[in-house]
């Protein structure tokens, strides 16, 4: 495609030619040295420098001063809490596009998506009971006196979420589909109302209203924030993970907590490295690895920030970068952010066993069926609760008659570090499923509907794709 502008610098009109012409250029354009990248702002090459900079300043401050006092704390945080924000604030608009995504071929697209997100969900929740049982829990060890006592504190908190019912859950989660009024939606954060009012607006609108061509201007503005907001990535990164890493404290972390960081860990690292892989390769035939690795950006930034909502616009960028038509990206990656958890999945049932083996409890065959369909449920209901992921691992445990003990303030203290993980599993499978997605529908852009910058980054996509085909 090439693009005609107006002398007045307004409309733009495009006419077709022939889509070999830049992929030549394209191809013909001298490999740049590896390290090149390294002065390219935010490149992942940059992101992983700062992130590698920020894990080592706070483990060597952590390890050598007892306590980090929580004003140096608060101060670091503040750069990476305002490229946070920024992200946020960019994701709500987004979130808005589907109008676009949705005038057009949307019930098979939606179809696919949600099949996808919910099949390989409950893959990972089976694939983590059966590895807790039969791995973690075994050597997890029962604990007695003050290691199961609860602090008065502790105790007050786990009062208020044993409150929460599963009937609730269902209701909430319902509740949070249609927003009662969208305009609050927009302005509370309410991404997953916001989605779903926005695929339902246009799948009624029609392709030629000026509503959709309202959006195609917001969007090209969209489009250059989120381009310079990724240029800020390494110093957002940076500061994310820093001022988190201060409060780490690895003399505290027992033989019980060990494992269950490690299990989680390693759960979660099977379903990002191998089942999913697996997966992509069966339908795509191409790399995952390269996609995956390629697509640095966005799973540092969520492991940095721990959101998928914040990373939102850095993981549609990355996916489209690497030849995925855009009416997909812009559907199923807000989509998956929502509802595709798998890495909160994988952690549910940890946290349960984690809790009935430190007290001795021996869990039975009928219990883990209701810890895997609860567990199925919660993560995809954790957005409208807050706190939603420890707020459900009590529902889930009292379901199954476990107590709530001194151990779920340990759960507590380490949630923040594990849900970094969480988020870029989820994050991950995100952009792994836009692939499968664009394989199993075959759906492909209409050019007439495509922005300059979304030209020329998914001319450079379809490019990377064919040299990744094996």
């Amino acid at each position: 495609m090439s693009a005609e502008k107006s002398e007045m610098g307004g409309d733009v009109r495009r006419t077709p030619t022939s889509t070999s012409q830049p992929a030549t250029a394209v191809d013909l354009e001298p490999k740049k040295p590896w390290w090149n990248s390294v002065r390219v702002a935010g490149s992942a090459t940059q992101i992983v420098i700062a992130a590698a900079l920020a894990i080592a300043i706070g483990l060597a401050v952590s390890t050598s001063i007892d306590e980090v006092p929580k004003a140096a704390i608060t101060i670091v945080a503040i750069p990476g809490n305002l490229w946070l924000r920024s992200l946020k604030a960019v994701a709500m608009i987004l979130a808005v596009q589907r109008l676009r995504a949705m005038s057009g071929s949307g019930k098979l697209l939606a179809r696919w998506t949600v099949g996808y997100y919910i099949a390989t969900t409950l893959l990972a929740i089976v694939i983590s009971t059966i590895l807790t049982d039969l791995v973690w829990g075994r050597l997890m060890q029962v604990l007695s006196g003050d290691s199961l006592a609860v602090s008065p504190e502790d105790q007050k908190l786990i009062d208020e979420r044993k409150e929460v019912e599963i009937a609730t859950v269902v209701s909430q989660m319902f509740d949070s589909f249609i927003p009662s009024n969208v305009v609050n939606a927009l302005a509370t954060d309410s991404l997953l109302a916001v989605l779903i009012t926005a695929i339902i607006v246009g799948y009624l609108l029609d392709t030629a209203s000026a509503i959709i061509r309202v959006l195609e201007e917001v969007e090209v503005l969209i489009t250059r924030i989120i381009t310079f907001l990724i240029k800020l990535a390494p110093v957002g990164v940076f500061f994310l993970i820093l001022p988190n890493l201060f409060k780490l404290n690895i003399a505290e972390i027992g033989i019980n907590l060990g494992i269950l960081i490690g299990g989680g860990i390693a759960n979660m690292a099977l379903h990002l490295f191998v089942v999913l892989p697996l997966l992509f390769f069966a339908i795509t035939r191409t790399n995952p690895y390269t996609y995956w690795f390629k697509s640095s950006p966005a799973w540092l930034t969520a492991w940095g920030s721990a959101s998928s909502a914040a990373t939102l616009p850095v993981t549609m960028k990355c996916v489209i970068a690497r030849g995925v038509p855009i009416t997909i990206t812009k559907f199923s990656i807000p989509l998956g952010c929502l509802v595709n958890m798998d890495g909160t999945a994988i952690y549910f049932p940890l946290c349960v066993v984690f809790l009935a083996v430190t007290q001795g409890i021996k869990l039975t065959p009928v219990d883990y069926v209701i810890i895997y369909l609860l567990s199925t449920l919660a993560s995809i209901g954790t957005t409208p609760i807050p706190s939603s992921s420890l707020v459900l691992t009590v529902m889930i445990a009292q379901s199954v008659n476990v107590p709530i003990t001194g151990m779920y303030a340990i759960i507590i203290s380490m949630d923040w570090f594990l849900d970094r993980f969480r988020t870029a599993v989820n994050v991950s499978g995100d952009m792994f499923a836009a692939r499968i997605i664009q394989k199993l529908t075959g759906i492909t852009d209409d050019p007439s509907e495509m922005s300059d910058e979304d030209m020329e980054e998914h001319v450079v996509g379809r490019v990377e794709e064919n040299s990744q085909r094996v």
